[in-house]
């Protein structure tokens, strides 16, 4: 299993142990981010043809450090959805997150475009599906088309921004819940859905999810913060203070110690855990097509489900 230099070393370290060699010739190695409290670049692997043995050490290292990026891989969308299967089952298959209609013409940015306000939503810090009734285990994502500049998609590290929160303030939230809609976020940009009759996946008749601020993980028992742009609304403070503590919350786990930016080549895989990272996209020229493909792993009933 990986054990990263939490000091930001970059060396190479072997990696899957269990690997048979034959199927690439030569084991994989695993790469830690430099200057990050998680996440590890992986290559000489091929995704498409991982034995058992070999996915079950990819799982636990993906367990250990967040995220992991795998350089090069081109999957084609059904390839994509079944890497993402050995993670768990799907709350959605691979869907596009680009400026690009199917037509081929880029999406305008005069506010009239649905998918473009999503986009632009997205640019926010945040969780996957902690505005549905569960929230997502993690995601595969993989590029097709990059701009020549920006785009970039940051990931922060909310287990270690809450190991290092002082005691009062560890104090001040537990036992905390805040309401999360997709409804809310996007407002905040200027986005109606409702107005729209936009009918985009996310935005539901049902109740609004409330979720506890501080979770412990599932499967590695870490705490970590359930925050971003989803969230508002917690129970007991009033509208201001509610926004000023999940602000400065989303602030501290997104301090530069606690983030990376991957800036995409095409053919690039990601694969994070959505119940420790946050996420968000960052700006690129619009004029400039980009495509990403979105594969959502479903999450766990039991530890995932909305109160």
């Amino acid at each position: 299993m990986l054990h990263p230099d939490r000091n930001g070393a970059s060396s190479e370290v072997p990696f899957l142990v269990s690997w048979h060699a034959g199927t690439m010739g030569s084991p994989p190695t695993i790469t830690p981010l430099a200057d990050a409290t998680f996440g590890a670049t992986v290559t000489q692997i091929d995704v498409r043809s991982l034995d058992h043995a070999s996915f079950a050490e990819l799982y636990a290292s993906w367990l250990e450090v967040g995220l992991l990026v795998f350089p090069g891989q081109f999957l084609d969308q059904a390839a994509q959805n079944r890497f993402a299967r050995r993670f768990g089952d799907l709350e959605f298959e691979a869907s596009p997150l680009s400026n690009v209609r199917r037509d081929g013409t880029l999406r305008p940015t005069d506010g009239s475009d649905d998918m473009m306000q999503i986009l632009i939503g997205n640019m926010g810090w945040h969780q996957d599906s902690t505005y549905m009734p569960v929230q997502a285990k993690g995601a595969v994502f993989s590029a097709e088309i990059v701009p020549l500049d920006g785009g970039a998609t940051g990931f922060a590290d909310t287990a270690s921004a809450y190991d290092a929160l002082d005691r009062s303030v560890k104090d001040r939230i537990a036992g905390l819940r805040a309401r999360h809609s997709l409804y809310h976020s996007q407002a905040r940009v200027g986005h109606d859905a409702t107005s729209t009759h936009y009918s985009g996946y996310g935005f539901h008749d049902g109740p609004v999810s409330i979720r506890p601020i501080v979770k412990r993980h599932p499967e590695t028992g870490r705490r970590s913060l359930t925050i971003g742009r989803h969230a508002f609304g917690i129970e007991g403070l009033d509208t201001t203070e509610s926004e000023e503590l999940l602000a400065s919350l989303v602030n501290i786990a997104t301090e530069p110690r606690y983030t990376y930016h991957h800036q995409w080549s095409a053919g690039d895989v990601v694969v994070w855990d959505n119940r420790r990272l946050l996420h968000c996209a960052t700006p690129w020229d619009v004029d400039q097509p980009r495509v990403m493909w979105h594969t959502r792993i479903a999450g766990d009933p039991a530890s995932e489900s909305a109160a």
